[in-house]
């Protein structure tokens, strides 16, 4: 199936590994033109070359990062079709384990540093333009052990469904990924899996359907063909990505 990306021009964030780096590298294998975002330079050039990307080392904290990422695309390729904010998970930990510093960069980084790109991507796409978060099933449920996530992640997929509502006269579309146990370094930590890796993940995965982990390709695939024209039609939506851990609808 051909996704239309050809010569398409995306932002994602948080793309030196995991699932960010999975979608971009679904995107430019389909003939996107991809920039990528990284905190650390060095790390962010690399994942770069290998995807055959530009590299911008920023911060999804940075008030100054949205409008970088957006100038860059025009400048560079003449044009912005979508943008994928990632970033990375906060801390875990309860209410008494979370310090009020912890609460504060996770919201700079997890929700404003999100609306402040979805805010400037908006400003500069046009119809046919998508914008794209990576949440999480905490938008549904809480997860245990993940009290500042639970607390940020459903307020965003809130932002995520006006800001759908919004911009869907204009022909731009907004959509939600939710990722379940997806096999990267956050969830391998969460879920013990240095200790006893075997242990860990079977115990992980008696809890999924399928009974296994997710790879971070399927996830990347399914974002991409929700950032493409294929998924014309599907704005305001939040699609798990969990190997059938959410029930209902």
């Amino acid at each position: 199936m051909d996704l239309g990306l050809k010569d398409r021009v995306y932002v994602v964030t948080g793309a030196t590994r995991g699932l960010g780096n999975a979608t971009a590298r679904a995107l430019a294998e389909d003939g996107a033109k991809v920039i990528i975002t990284g905190r650390d330079e060095q790390r962010t050039a690399t994942a770069a070359a290998e995807l055959g990307a530009v590299g911008i080392a920023a911060d999804n904290a940075d008030p100054q990062a949205a409008q970088r990422l957006v100038a860059t695309a025009r400048e560079r390729f003449g044009r912005l079709d979508g943008v994928l904010i990632s970033v990375g998970g906060p801390a875990p930990g309860g209410l008494a384990d979370s310090t009020d510093e912890q609460w504060q960069a996770a919201f700079e980084s997890v929700f404003l540093g999100a609306v402040r790109l979805a805010r400037a991507a908006a400003a500069e796409l046009g119809d046919g333009g998508v914008i794209g978060f990576v949440l999480s099933g905490s938008v549904h449920e809480p997860i245990p052990g993940l009290t500042i996530s639970n607390g940020l992640r459903p307020g965003l997929a809130g932002f995520a469904k006006s800001l759908a509502d919004e911009l869907g006269p204009r022909g731009i579309r907004v959509v939600g990924v939710l990722p379940g146990r997806i096999d990267t370094d956050r969830i391998r930590e969460l879920d013990g899996l240095a200790a006893d890796p075997e242990a860990a993940r079977t115990a992980a995965a008696a809890r999924i359907p399928l009974r296994r982990y997710g790879t971070p390709e399927e996830f990347g695939r399914t974002a991409a063909f929700l950032l493409s024209p294929a998924a014309s039609y599907l704005t305001g939506i939040m699609v798990p990505v969990d190997g059938g851990t959410r029930h209902g609808f």
